[in-house]
């Protein structure tokens, strides 16, 4: 694992009534979150850089209304329905 540190002015976390271990769950959970919806990574990195398990991860995501289904077509989407 790799440790990267960001400064943050301490402003941020007194307006947002958080200390700084809730801000960094926050924080890795949003880069999580981007990196799955850019298809940076895949879904199982995602969730380990959320620090969560996948079921927990898929969860969160639809919890914001981000789908881990992702169709290329109409087609695509009807084939895959019918083979469900």
């Amino acid at each position: 694992m790799c440790i990267v540190s960001i400064n943050v002015p301490e402003e941020i976390l007194l307006d947002l009534h958080e200390n700084k271990n809730d801000f960094a769950e926050y924080m890795k959970r949003m880069l999580a979150v981007d990196l799955y919806e850019n298809k940076k990574v895949s879904l199982g990195y995602c969730a380990s850089v959320a620090e969560m398990t996948k079921e927990d991860f898929i969860k969160y995501l639809g919890k914001r209304d981000i789908s881990i289904f992702s169709f290329d077509s109409r087609e695509e989407f009807l084939e895959e329905l019918a083979n469900a």
